[in-house]
């Protein structure tokens, strides 16, 4: 059997009285597309920073790749990416800099032009990041992430505030990542961006796991409880609408 490249047993965070996470537990396989999902203060970026080595936990256990967080946390740091916010970058450099102060900070050789051509961004490489679209921000955000060539990568809300062109272009990238045998963590609050991303979905709400299974088979679950839209579902959606008429072609300016 393929052990889960991510294990969280009984996992545990309070901050005082407040019980953030109430002793969840969930395994996330190689390769696959996880989607962490709940509404806000749900304990779901609480989950995601204590896998990643940026928060404490209270109680229970995790295991990164077969690493013990308690044991060894710098060893996990090297094996994941996690997706910078704007803040994360020095204002005074362009991309291709960016590129290679973050290769020196991993110890990698990383050709800067070469990494930014898998994000459609070679044109870009002499533009300073505030100098970039909102989309070109996003794809810049994940290129970062690939920099120490990680076996997982957390990506947190990627799409949001993109338009159409831009967030189906992210959903594409997402999938060529896994396609190379990355694990991908995904927070979003776009359920079709979840449907059409995720192998799975753990649904988190007031710090516990309430649902953890395949999109299609959540989905099944609701219907055969006699559940029915009120309005009649039609074979495309307005998204799908506006994408046939201006187009799929990214329009960064």
């Amino acid at each position: 059997m393929v052990e889960p490249i991510i294990s969280v047993r009984d996992l545990v965070k309070n901050y005082g009285d407040f019980n953030a996470v109430k002793g969840i537990s969930f395994d996330v396989m190689p390769g696959e597309i996880f989607g962490l999902l709940g509404p806000n203060g749900a304990g779901k970026s609480t989950t995601l920073e204590i896998i990643e080595t940026l928060r404490p936990k209270t109680s229970g256990k995790v295991v990164v790749d077969g690493i013990d967080l308690d044991v060894n946390p710098g060893a996990i740091k090297k094996i994941i990416g996690v997706q910078l916010q704007a803040a994360g970058y020095y204002p005074g450099l362009n991309l291709q800099e960016l590129v290679e102060m973050f290769a020196g900070l991993y110890n990698q050789k990383v050709d800067p032009l070469v990494l930014l051509d898998t994000v459609q961004l070679r044109e870009k490489a002499k533009n300073k990041f505030k100098q970039l679209s909102g989309g070109q921000k996003q794809r810049f955000s994940i290129a970062t992430t690939l920099i120490n060539k990680p076996k997982i990568i957390f990506l947190d809300e990627p799409t949001t505030g993109l338009d159409p062109q831009a967030r189906r272009n992210l959903w594409e990238l997402i999938r060529e990542i896994k396609s190379k045998g990355t694990t991908v963590i995904l927070t979003t609050h776009y359920m079709d961006e979840a449907e059409f991303l995720c192998d799975r979905i753990a649904i988190v709400d007031a710090g516990n796991i309430i649902s953890l299974d395949t999109p299609d088979q959540m989905i099944d679950d609701l219907v055969a409880t006699g559940f029915e839209r009120p309005k009649q579902v039609k074979m495309a959606n307005l998204e799908d609408v506006f994408l046939h008429l201006t187009g799929k072609t990214l329009r960064d300016i």
